[in-house]
């Protein structure tokens, strides 16, 4: 609300937005309403982050060369064209959040994970999750973490391996976490190793996200997902949006509708606003997940029959984190060092959950915090240590 009432926010509080229709005679005001209604009809007001008709999945995203090799209810799996005469025998398989499409890995050329991960000779895998109607209301964890398990087959099959490789992100990363707990019981071995990247684990640690975290708003947030059978993809970007609104909103309502220009070209803002659904039983399941606190402190919760605990997870653990991510805090997903039995390796990357992720080593503003001796017994600080 206070950065709602910023007077640059208004016409007559801007100066630049006043003296821009001074100088085009008010053609500045004529565009910025034909954006403001363009925005009502299209983007329910909130004004537009980028412009959509300069991008297209499969022609100016999403480009490097590929195939879907397996498809069932839940998921595509999408194998791309190796770039290198060889490459290892062991694939590597990524787990892209389910509330995102997944080519914000593959945006364009030299800021593309997947060309870059083909350039080192990976033989590379991807989960294209299914954007669930209200008839998928029921999938819930054990849906996906049963996705990823089959994925996991499909991928060591066809590549020939006895093991892989995985890469969970954001969301992706809980499933991943979960399907790692269930392997980890039953005593399977098939993942040689897994990359956590902007993954919340510890809930109780302060966010923004954190804000949310109480029970009368948690059972609405499962009560309106429930009798719609999803949660919309356009509900939780507002939702994240507007947990910076200067960033996000006013700095785009200014642009737009004062200024009268057009919204920026940028890649990954259109990313962001073609989004998906997040299926009820799913939605609540994370949820709960963030009520109890189940990845942290094992409550008892079940990931298909077996218990939810992070503990006995034996793999190589590779941690990625990003200090100005206002989704997860970097000390949420720090919290894995603490719990995971195998050996870790945590990383602590400049810029936001996004943009923290889309960061290729072309970026001369790109920095990063390690330390190959963490102490794992011990609680940490609100402040980064490289």
């Amino acid at each position: 609300m206070t950065e709602t009432l910023a007077p640059t926010n208004t016409l007559l509080g801007n100066p630049a937005a006043v003296k821009r229709a001074f100088e085009t005679g008010g053609m500045s005001l004529v565009r910025g309403f034909r954006n403001f209604l363009n925005d009502v009809r299209y983007n329910r007001g909130l004004p537009s982050q980028s412009t959509r008709g300069d991008f297209e999945v499969g022609r100016t995203l999403a480009t490097t060369p590929g195939a879907v090799i397996h498809r069932n209810e839940v998921c595509e799996i999408i194998q791309y064209r190796p770039s290198t005469e060889k490459t290892f025998s062991r694939p590597l398989l990524v787990i892209p959040p389910q509330i995102n499409k997944f080519y914000f890995l593959d945006l364009s050329k030299g800021r593309s994970l997947v060309e870059y991960a083909l350039a080192g000779g990976l033989p590379l895998y991807l989960i294209s999750w299914r954007n669930p109607t209200a008839e998928q209301r029921a999938w819930n964890l054990d849906t996906y973490v049963k996705a990823v398990e089959d994925a996991a087959e499909v991928a060591c099959e066809v590549a020939g391996s006895p093991d892989l490789n995985v890469l969970g992100l954001c969301a992706g990363g809980i499933t991943t976490l979960a399907a790692l707990s269930h392997l980890a019981a039953t005593g399977s071995h098939k993942v040689h190793s897994a990359t956590l990247a902007v993954t919340m684990i510890d809930t109780k640690v302060p966010s923004m996200a954190g804000m949310f975290d109480a029970k009368p708003l948690l059972k609405l947030a499962a009560f309106r997902s429930r009798a719609k059978g999803f949660i919309s993809g356009r509900d939780m970007g507002s939702m994240f949006t507007w947990m910076r609104p200067n960033d996000l909103v006013w700095n785009y309502w200014v642009n737009n509708h004062l200024l009268g220009e057009k919204p920026p070209v940028f890649d990954l803002l259109y990313w962001n606003s073609d989004s998906t659904r997040l299926p009820a039983g799913l939605h609540c399941d994370f949820l709960e997940i963030m009520q109890k606190n189940s990845l942290a402190e094992p409550n008892g919760m079940k990931v298909r029959g077996t218990e939810l605990d992070l503990g006995p997870i034996d793999c190589d653990l590779y941690l990625l984190a990003a200090s100005d991510d206002h989704l997860v805090a970097w000390q949420s997903a720090y919290r894995l060092t603490q719990l995971a039995s195998g050996s870790v390796e945590f990383v602590l990357s400049n810029s936001g959950h996004i943009q923290g992720l889309v960061n290729p080593p072309s970026n001369t503003k790109a920095q990063f915090f390690s330390n190959p001796n963490l102490d794992r017994t011990q609680p940490f600080g609100s402040t980064p240590r490289p």
